[in-house]
């Protein structure tokens, strides 16, 4: 008989499932606290949710001209904000079928969508489909870097858990809307709808919503202007996806796959680079960089598109001639003609007045053959004569020499690279016109006298070149141009346009011992005693520094005050020639009070600045005041008017408007100048080197700033109503002795009318007892 079993061979068996059990419970018990240890690894150092809330992405700020166009935008991130509201349902319906269908259902990790990627993926033999969802992605877009971790993955796994429990599911849409990036510099889905369709969202059809919907996973890999045929492909499985979750029917996807999508680039053009830099400078100092470029300002300045481009062309034409009249530079190199033909020539046409670089290939007696951007043309002879005249690279002006041209083979050789305009196309036939870039440099300021408002502003010859804006920065003597202030000091202290002054040769004592100084005019001869207005008609140097003598130079100092001139101005008689530096604005905003009747106004650029949410930041003020009486003001620009009809601005008479201003020139033609003004617009013209060198013989103010003051004037003006200056009520006309400035009984040969302040018209005299002509031969003697 066997022996009975003992109590452990009875209960063994039973150990196991107690044993696998506590296995299991130490094993799960391990892999939480791995799965917790591992997740507080991932989670240190994640940052607030508090800031969604307060969630502002970077936006574009815009800047407008006075019509309410956009001419400028400063951002780090080209975004334009949209609403929720404001996106068509099918682009959302678009974004949900082919990012995250489950969007609406999920907490934020789609456990569904990951188990039925990683099915797809292990079909289809690699990765064809993704799981992260909007709000992952969102997550990963506003806080994580893009590297390719386990421990950025679970990072991003816990925020998007976090955000779906502080945002609700149309926020977090919308910021995904707003934050993601479309391709070429678009950010968002608005600045994506203009960027792709120059359209507003409103505007986009489900075609185009389903394309843009498609952008997000590889947006330059499916841009339609590199890979169309993939960005075809990519917009049909969309709309495949739409269908699939049935927002769509199967027809109406196919629809939309047949319909042709038209891209159309749209960019903003860039116009006024120096006025734009000139407000993007005011605007970060006012407000710090990351507001101006992040923070989706509205700014709307007082810049006219049309005169700015009118002033732009005025520059560039006055420059290049000047530059012409200085000499030939010769050719930019020399290449191998062949080597530099296109292999693909540009079917673009050139525009007219751009300069561009072509090679010369052939070149005969009466013209020479260029080609330019795979266009073949000509240049004749006489289109390149100016060239006879010829200035060594980087030399002075003053070193160019004439050289006597009979043949375009003394100015050309086949592989000769030159710069070249568009002269004409006729008949197939091409001809250019043989041209340089110009190295002197020049500025143009126009500004409306009654408000202050600055219309167009050229700071130089090409800001790519040079950014330096030489229209508000650069002091420069203003030589003659300074001559209507002291002229308007002495009218406002009794004196009147026909108060004799004596233009006769004199010597001052300068500081250092046995140093002189004596004033010449412009014709290197003196004219006895004159008229005010005749000495300011002419620029008569030795009348004007007698004239400061007695008026004062403190008087005039204080007087250009009042006129908003805040340079340092020199104490002494050299102030009557222009020998202190002035910038173009401060001038042309001084003649601008004598245009507004003695009220001053500051110039202006910004007429009023928002925030995004309308917040008005600033906005300009009209704050007239009355520094010169009405009568001064209209005294003195009747004088300048005499300088433009027959003084040393006749040349703008052609404009065929009332119109004051005055020439400037310095000290051996360095700086020219020309600053006048209609009732309406005062506008300022300077012409130069930087370095500060000679221009070239005779290159004055009437020959090198007024030719470009008088082609912007007369196109600014030309749909503009004449206007006339107002005459004050204090202002009385009256007959005059021309030679004398006395009152004539009744008119003669010799006399003219005049015009005085109330108070100020003079006398009937007795006859003159000093003989004119007897300066006439002083004069004589000096010479």
């Amino acid at each position: 008989m066997a022996p009975p079993k003992g109590p452990s061979q009875k209960t063994r068996p039973r150990r196991w499932p107690r044993f696998l059990l506590i296995l299991v419970l130490v094993g799960t018990g391990l892999g939480m606290g791995g799965a917790i240890a591992l997740a507080w690894y991932a989670s240190t150092g994640l940052p607030s949710l508090a800031v969604l809330h307060e969630y502002q992405p970077s936006l574009i700020t815009k800047v407008h001209a006075d019509n309410g166009q956009v001419m400028g935008q400063f951002y780090v991130e080209r975004r334009i904000l949209a609403r929720l509201t404001e996106v068509p349902q099918h682009l959302i319906n678009a974004l949900i079928a082919v990012e995250d269908t489950r969007f609406f259902e999920h907490p934020g990790l789609d456990i569904w969508g990951i188990f039925r990627a990683a099915w797809t993926n292990l079909k289809r033999g690699g990765k064809f489909e993704g799981a992260s969802t909007i709000t992952q992605q969102l997550a990963r877009t506003l806080f994580l870097s893009p590297e390719r971790t386990f421990r950025r993955k679970i990072r991003e796994l816990i925020l998007a858990l976090k955000m779906e429990v502080v945002l609700t599911k149309d926020q977090i849409l919308e910021m995904y809307l707003n934050q993601i990036y479309f391709g070429h510099g678009a950010y968002g889905i608005g600045s994506a709808a203009l960027t792709y369709y120059g359209k507003g969202l409103a505007e986009l059809s489900l075609p185009e919503s389903a394309f843009l919907a498609g952008l997000p996973k590889a947006p330059s890999t499916y841009s339609p202007y590199k890979n169309f045929d993939l960005a075809k492909k990519r917009q049909e499985h969309v709309l495949g996806r739409m269908a699939q979750a049935n927002f769509i029917s199967t027809d109406l996807a196919q629809e939309a796959i047949d319909t042709t999508l038209n891209f159309q680039r749209r960019s903003i053009e860039r116009v006024a680079p120096y006025f734009l830099e000139n407000v993007r400078q005011h605007l970060v100092k006012a407000y710090g960089e990351s507001m101006v470029y992040k923070g989706g300002l509205q700014v709307f300045t007082t810049l006219n598109i049309e005169l700015q481009r009118i002033a732009e062309q005025a520059i560039q034409t006055g420059l290049r001639q000047l530059d012409k009249r200085q000499g030939w530079h010769g050719p930019l190199r020399h290449e191998d003609p062949l080597a530099m033909l296109p292999e693909d020539p540009s079917p673009d046409l050139p525009e007219y007045g751009d300069i561009l670089e072509g090679i010369v290939t052939e070149v005969s007696k009466e013209e020479a053959t260029v080609v330019v951007n795979g266009l073949i043309g000509t240049i004749s002879l006489k289109d390149m004569l100016w060239a006879k005249r010829r200035l060594p690279k980087d030399a002075p002006v003053m070193e160019a020499k004439n050289f006597p041209i009979t043949s375009a083979k003394q100015l050309l050789l086949p592989g000769d690279v030159i710069e070249v305009s568009l002269k004409s196309m006729r008949k197939g036939k091409i001809r250019f016109l043989l041209e340089q870039t110009p190295r002197v440099e020049g500025a143009i300021i126009a500004l409306d006298p009654r408000t202050g408002a600055i219309r167009a502003m050229v700071g130089g010859y090409d800001f790519e070149r040079s950014q330096f804006n030489r229209a508000l920065l650069s002091l420069r003597q203003p030589g003659s141009a300074f001559k209507p202030i002291i002229y308007a000091t002495a009218l406002d202290g009794g004196m009147t346009p026909a108060t004799l002054v004596l233009d006769a040769p004199v010597v001052y004592e300068q500081e250092d011992p046995g140093k002189t100084w004596k004033p010449e005019n412009y014709e290197k001869r003196f004219f006895g005693p004159i008229t005010l207005r005749e000495a300011l008609r002419h620029s008569r140097n030795a009348a004007t520094v007698r004239l400061l003598e007695q008026v004062g130079v403190r008087r005039v100092t204080e007087f250009s005050r009042k006129l908003g001139i805040r340079s340092p101005l020199s104490q002494d008689l050299s102030l009557a020639l222009g020998s202190s530096g002035l910038t173009l604005v401060e001038i042309t905003s001084a003649f601008g009070v004598f245009a507004n009747q003695g009220l001053a106004l500051r110039p202006y650029t910004i007429s009023i600045a928002k925030d995004q949410e309308d917040k008005v930041l600033e906005q300009h003020l009209f704050e007239p005041r009355q520094v010169v009486s009405q009568e001064t003001a209209y005294l003195i620009t009747h004088m300048m008017m005499d300088v433009i009809q027959r003084g040393t601005g006749r040349r703008a008479r052609s404009i065929g408007r009332p119109l004051a201003g005055k020439t400037g020139t310095t000290n051996n033609f360095q700086d020219a100048w020309f600053v006048g003004y209609a009732p309406n617009l005062a506008v300022g013209v300077w012409v130069g080197f930087d370095d500060v060198e000679r221009l070239g013989k005779r290159e004055s103010g009437a020959h090198a700033a007024l030719p470009i003051w008088i082609q912007f004037v007369a196109e600014a003006l030309k749909s503009v109503p004449v206007q006339t200056f107002t005459i004050p009520e204090g202002i009385q006309f009256v007959e005059i002795d021309q030679k004398t400035g006395a009152l004539v009984s009744e008119p003669t040969s010799t006399s003219t009318t005049e015009v005085f302040a109330k108070g100020t018209v003079p006398q009937r005299p007795a006859r003159s007892t000093a003989n004119p002509l007897d300066f006439y031969e002083f004069d004589q003697l000096e010479q």
